[in-house]
This record gives C-alpha cells, structure tokens and sequence, in this order.
C-alpha cells in the first residue's frame, strides 16, 4: 500500500488541541479497495450500551483488533481484541511513521447509512493514559466529524471526513473537546472508520 505522504497536512488553529488531517492519505484507488476488504474480513458486531438505565443497540457495528493483552473499554462495554491479520498491520504502520506513534490496538467503527452515528464524548479513558494520539482513517461515504470545546461555546469545528483520509488529534485534546458523528436524514452511503490508538 501506498499513501500519499505528499499530501498536505491541515492544521487546525484551535485553543487546547492539535488536529492535523490529511484528507488525501490513500488514494482513492486504494482507498476503494481497503474499504471492501474490511467489509468483508472483519468480524463486526453489535454492542448493547445503557442510556439512563435503559439498555439499547449500538446504533453502528464494531470491532477491535490489537495487541491480545490489551481490552479496551468504554460505555460500559469491555472489548478483547482480535490479534491483528495483515491488512491492518499494514495500515497501522503507515499510520504509525506519519504520526510517530506506536499503536497497540484499532477501534473499527461500521456506520451503515445515516441513522449510523457516535454520539458527543471524548477519548480519555484511563488505559489511553494522558494526552493520548488518536489517529483516526475513514473509508466510504463521507461523513461531518463536529467537535466542540468543553467550557468555551463559541469553539466548534466541523470537519467532513473524506474517503481516505485520516485525522490525528494529539495534545490535549481529549482533555478540552468532546467529538462526535451525528445522525443525518440524508440518504448516505456506508462508512469505515479505523481509530488507532496505544493502551497503556
């Protein structure tokens, strides 16, 4: 695989955070071909959350590859990975020589269509340790990545995630913004969207 490291970064001027996305990182050519195969090799599945008591389907499929010594948890939800196959141990280190990072595991999120969403929250659980890089891949439909920052309401930033092109958010970003990808009524194609990061 070849990505295009050629491909400008984008730094995003904002208070408590670093963002840098690149939204060219594969081609499209082999963009289109990651996103079918991760279609059909991964073992996606369905979590239930609990939302004020109430129990409910993940509205969106996942999946956790890494290092098998390393879950990984959040919402309640303890995932144990899967130990990771070739495609993304291919992927992870091109990700890793971009970012200077060392990865252990990779959250796989499946959106299907539009009603497919990741409601407000930050990437701070405690195993990620502090100011953790989250480098984040997205394949298929593109889809509006929102953040907001957590005390100041005038800081928001909407970001439209391209096929192939990845996001890093590093420093203290975690800390000071919470994320999310909303629901859209629009008809809109399948998503994929890898999201690297080191447990400790």
């Amino acid at each position: 695989m070849n990505s295009l490291f050629k491909s400008e970064p984008i730094y995003f001027n904002v208070p408590d955070a670093i963002l840098i996305y690149y939204p060219h990182f594969f081609e499209e050519k082999e963009a289109n071909l990651i996103f079918e195969q991760l279609k059909k090799k991964i073992p996606w599945q369905q979590d239930s959350i609990k939302i004020f008591g109430k129990t409910h389907l993940q509205p969106r499929l996942t999946a956790l590859f890494g290092n098998i010594d390393k879950t990984y948890s959040y919402s309640n939800i303890t995932m144990t990975p899967t130990p990771w196959n070739e495609l993304l141990s291919n992927i992870k280190q091109k990700v890793e020589a971009i970012s200077n990072s060392n990865f252990t595991s990779v959250l796989l999120n499946y959106y299907r269509d539009g009603k497919d969403s990741n409601g407000w929250h930050a990437d701070n659980e405690k195993e990620l340790g502090i100011n953790p890089i989250i480098a984040s891949l997205s394949f298929g439909a593109v889809r509006n990545f929102q953040l907001k920052h957590n005390s100041d309401k005038n800081q928001k930033i909407n970001i439209s995630l391209e096929h192939g092109s990845l996001l890093i958010m590093q420093g203290t970003t975690q800390h000071f913004w919470k994320h999310q990808i909303p629901k859209t009524m629009k008809p809109i194609d399948e998503r994929i969207n890898l999201t690297f990061r080191e447990i400790k």
